[in-house]
């Protein structure tokens, strides 16, 4: 989250903490309704949040001594923090990122989502670091 200065972050699946537990809903449905009580009185103009993914690789060298390869890709997603959960798809706070499409993450079909997601571009662009990498 902008507003948040980029919060919850590596933090996300655990937001929440033991509110999950003792609410008895899910780690997702409690994160989410966290961080919209958190944010509920922030305008529209400053809900901006996108997710990152960090990929990376790393290819041995090929003898003791041998220096490798090391690769890191990332993939960004930005949207912003919805009003209410929307859609049954996805996982963790896609009901929440509302792309500009006017469609929350858990509204994409797993193709689209695969298509736009951070996790697709970093993966995608690590693919292509695959065919073309030598120890």
């Amino acid at each position: 989250m902008d507003v948040l200065g980029g919060a919850p972050g590596v933090f996300s699946a655990r937001w929440a903490g033991p509110l999950a537990e003792a609410a008895g809903t899910s780690r997702d449905e409690a994160n989410n309704a966290l961080l919209l009580a958190q944010l509920a009185d922030v305008p529209d103009e400053h809900r901006g949040a996108g997710f990152v993914c960090a990929a990376a690789l790393v290819v041995p060298g090929e003898g003791p001594g041998s220096v490798g390869r090391e690769v890191v890709r990332e993939g960004h997603c930005r949207g912003t923090l919805a009003r209410s959960p929307r859609g049954d798809g996805g996982f963790g706070y896609d009901p929440l990122l509302l792309r500009p499409d006017g469609r929350t993450l858990a509204e994409h079909s797993a193709a689209e989502k695969n298509a736009v997601s951070h996790r697709g571009q970093a993966f995608r662009a690590l693919s292509e670091d695959l065919r073309t990498l030598q120890p």
